[in-house]
């Protein structure tokens, strides 16, 4: 660790590996309760664990990143993180936030909650992703204005880098987009098409100016690479991904009353959104291979390629399987949209938090460079386990989905939508199989934290 006041990133990178555990129970509770339909009734309906299913997912990839920051920009700007103490109190509220939100979703009905809260004042719950009460969204702004804050204070008064400047980019974005949250109009056709602006430009936008500063942080320091190379890269990819990402909202706008114009934006520009991800995985291979140190984290340089190939897989190719509009109209809100969903936000967020935390998390324990070889085999086993199960939940979503939209949209008798859950609960099964699969990688991956590592720093063979 270069500076000391990187140690802040510590708190956000433990807090983010809870929440991903929590996540990841209950995508397992409403994986069952898809096939067992009054499994954990009534005392958590499926409304509830997904609202903590996905919310859970939204607030630990936010801590990640805010850890990501705190740890890269001192190092980039080459000082002291301008107030170590505002980011460790910005984070406690952020927690007991996130706690008490989730404990209100589990402890209290949904519009007792709006009650309590004050949504009358200022109404803004009740929409997918954006359920938090309007008091925690509140709460979330101040926190990323604090945040902001602070790693513009200290990009500002140190070195400024690319690197440094696309991450302030995402994140400013990050803050901005967030702020449509808070417009609710009562037209429904401007709700959804406001929606997207934060749902969609967030993950299909900002945040991968966000993963693509990471990535370059990254492979800089596992490769040695030149940094020029690695910035040059940076710009191109960034410049596609804003091109691509900002027109592209366009393919949530089909069958939602809009114009029918954006039928034809929405799909060419979002056809070239894989573009950015597979510029991505060249990027990331390309630099690994020309690299000039054999750096000892080798546990790292696999999550940073897990993430590029991943990331162009879930993100690029099963998002193109469905984006054009003439595809869409049969196959949106179908499961493949859920397939798609399950491996383009593991391959593109949750790889790349996994790739920073795996990084830094050694040198932030006070090891000189890497974990020992006990535990970089143990989390790379995590990261095929958790991997491997990904692709089989995507597959087996993408089964179901196909088989949906047939019985359900094209077949000359088609069938209601009960009837057509009934007949692909097979594949619901197998889709729960493979999310067990996945919690036991996670676990696996947890415990490399803590086996083995009073053993000798060494480099790790590949698994």
């Amino acid at each position: 660790m270069t500076y000391q006041s990187q140690s802040v990133a510590k708190l956000y990178f433990t807090a983010a590996i809870a929440l991903f555990a929590a996540q990841i129970l209950f995508g397992l509770i409403i994986g069952l309760q898809y096939v067992i339909g009054d499994f954990l009734f009534p005392y958590i309906p499926f409304n509830v664990a997904r609202m903590v299913h996905t919310n859970a997912l939204i607030v630990w990839l936010l801590m990640a990143f805010m850890g990501a920051a705190y740890y890269l920009v001192p190092e980039e700007a080459e000082t002291e993180l301008f107030s170590p103490m505002l980011a460790t109190l910005m984070f406690w509220i952020f927690l007991v936030a996130a706690a008490l939100t989730v404990a209100g979703y589990l402890l209290v009905p949904y519009s007792t909650l709006a009650d309590l809260t004050g949504n009358a004042l200022l109404p803004t719950m009740g929409r997918e992703f954006l359920e938090q009460p309007t008091i925690v969204k509140l709460g979330i702004v101040v926190v990323a204005l604090a945040f902001l804050f602070n790693i513009g204070m200290t990009i500002l008064k140190g070195r400024k880098t690319v690197i440094n400047l696309v991450m302030l980019m995402g994140l400013v974005g990050l803050a901005v987009f967030f702020l449509f949250a808070f417009y609710n109009p009562t037209n429904v056709v401007l709700d959804k098409m406001f929606w997207w602006w934060t749902v969609h430009l967030w993950v299909e936008g900002v945040w991968e100016l966000i993963l693509g500063s990471i990535l370059a942080f990254v492979l800089i320091k596992v490769t040695g690479v030149d940094r020029e190379v690695i910035e040059k890269w940076l710009y191109i990819i960034i410049a596609m991904t804003l091109i691509t990402g900002i027109v592209g909202t366009g393919h949530h706008y089909f069958w939602i009353g809009t114009p029918e114009y954006w039928q034809w934006w929405g799909s060419v520009f979002s056809a070239m959104e894989p573009i950015p991800f597979f510029m991505m995985t060249v990027f990331a291979f390309n630099m690994v291979n020309k690299r000039r140190r054999n750096h000892p984290n080798k546990a790292a340089t696999l999550w940073a390629l897990g993430t590029a190939v991943m990331a162009f897989l879930g993100a690029g190719v099963w998002g193109f399987l469905h984006t054009l509009s003439p595809v869409n109209y049969f196959t949106h809100g179908s499961q493949i949209t859920a397939a798609h969903g399950h491996m383009a936000f593991y391959g593109a967020y949750v790889m790349i938090s996994l790739t920073m935390i795996s990084y830094a998390m050694p040198l932030l324990r006070g090891r000189a460079a890497a974990n020992s070889n006990k535990q970089q085999v143990l989390e790379m086993w995590s990261f095929w386990l958790m991997t491997i199960a990904i692709v089989f939940i995507t597959l087996f979503l993408t089964g179901a989905g196909i088989l949906q939209v047939y019985l359900q949209r094209v077949a000359e008798n088609a069938q209601p939508f009960m009837a057509v859950q009934e007949q692909i609960a097979l594949f619901y099964w197998l889709r729960e199989i493979a999310g067990v699969m996945f919690l036991i990688g996670l676990v696996v991956y947890i415990a490399s934290f803590f086996i083995g590592q009073d053993e000798p720093e060494a480099v790790a063979a590949d698994v």
